[in-house]
């Protein structure tokens, strides 16, 4: 098959999307398909760069996110691209700007086009004039006239699919949680993060890895740090990522008297990331946003235990205290942590990683969205003989 994958996000973005994407892309790859990217221009890609089967469309700083960008122009260049590599179907993954472009070159081409729900745009309303301008029924109204006329859509959890029946989304639907490219996570690590980073050896290290917003929730892990450091003195936390809360994060870490045991190590490339994985003991999430947990798949790929928000998607995964646990509350993820801690163990048994890893791989992944597309050309040609 000939698959365009159209998003606003895309490497060198760092994000859970753009990640989600590339996985996408090499494992369809992998089994013989050819998958061509439409995203948006990046100042951190050089011009004249060639990037095979990436094309990129002029844009700006999305409003209140404006370390993510917004095309605004390329309806009528994306069509004769799609014309001229063939596309078999078009997959959207961004509700705005290259999300209508992508519903408009499936129209022009006469292809079905699926879409995969990745945000839940009701936990973000605060971005906008503070939560004064959108209230959740601009978010219900949106993402119906979105989903209009698509053939498909894909949930990466079973809260997507309940938020989007809610939203009385009747579209052929199905649950297809990201995977995670596992060798990327666990392969030998190339470099000594720890040393780098000025901690000892035998220094337990918590680590959080994801954009730093509010919605990460990551001043609840502050929070307890206090009460770990106290039974843990060598203990350090790493906060890797990048976003529009880092000054606040390390306010409270001022007024924490944190200095000496929080580490901001900035953006992590995504080629490093399997190495940050590894050299942590635990990895820790407080965000009760999550719609898909890669960071914790990708953390569980590289084989270290963590610790974070229950969801319906961490039911899948962390079943087993040998490979995470979650919490709900901030007492909860501090009594889980000290208990992983205290116990000193934290490797997981190989036999149990290796048959979580063979349900959360990226070739898993690949298969199932690519048997949707299958179902859904399949529904889309039937609708035309009928017509």
């Amino acid at each position: 098959m000939n698959i365009g994958i159209f998003t606003d996000t895309y490497f060198p973005q760092i994000s859970g999307v753009a990640t989600s994407i590339k996985t996408l892309k090499d494992a369809l790859e992998a089994q013989g398909h050819n998958v061509f990217i439409f995203t948006t221009t990046d100042p951190h890609v050089k011009k004249g760069t060639v990037e095979a089967n990436v094309f990129r469309f002029s844009s700006i700083p999305f409003i209140s996110f404006t370390d993510r960008r917004i095309a605004f122009r390329g309806f009528f260049e994306a069509t004769k691209v799609a014309r001229e590599v063939k596309l078999d179907v078009v997959h959207t993954q961004t509700e705005f700007a290259l999300g209508m472009i992508g519903k408009y070159v499936a129209h022009q081409l006469k292809i079905p086009a699926i879409h995969t729900y990745h945000t839940m745009y009701e936990d973000y309303l605060h971005y906008v004039l503070n939560g004064h301008l959108l209230r959740p029924y601009h978010v219900k109204q949106f993402t119906n006239v979105f989903l209009k006329n698509m053939d498909g859509v894909i949930a990466p959890s079973e809260r997507v699919e309940a938020l989007l029946h809610r939203y009385g989304v009747t579209i052929p639907m199905r649950v297809i949680p990201t995977g995670v490219a596992v060798n990327e996570m666990n392969q030998k690590p190339t470099r000594d993060i720890r040393q780098e980073l000025g901690i000892a050896t035998d220094s337990p290290v918590l680590l959080t890895l994801s954009r730093i917003a509010g919605e990460k929730k990551i001043d609840r892990i502050l929070n307890v740090m206090p009460e770990i450091i106290d039974e843990f003195p060598k203990l350090r936390l790493v906060i890797a990522g990048d976003g529009p809360d880092v000054s606040v994060l390390k306010q409270q870490v001022e007024r924490l008297t944190l200095e000496d045991y929080v580490i901001f190590a900035g953006n992590v490339p995504h080629e490093d990331v399997g190495s940050y994985y590894q050299m942590a003991n635990l990895f820790v999430s407080a965000s009760d946003t999550e719609t898909q947990g890669l960071t914790y798949i990708e953390a569980l790929a590289a084989g270290t235990k963590s610790v974070v928000y229950d969801t319906d998607y961490t039911e899948h995964v962390f079943d087993d205290p040998d490979l995470g646990q979650v919490f709900t509350s901030q007492s909860e993820m501090l009594k889980e942590i000290l208990s992983y801690l205290q116990k000193g163990n934290f490797q997981i048994p190989q036999a149990k990683l290796t048959d979580k890893l063979k349900q959360i791989s990226a070739e898993h992944f690949g298969n199932c969205v690519c048997q949707f597309y299958q179902d859904v050309i399949a529904n889309y040609q039937e609708k035309r003989k009928e017509d």
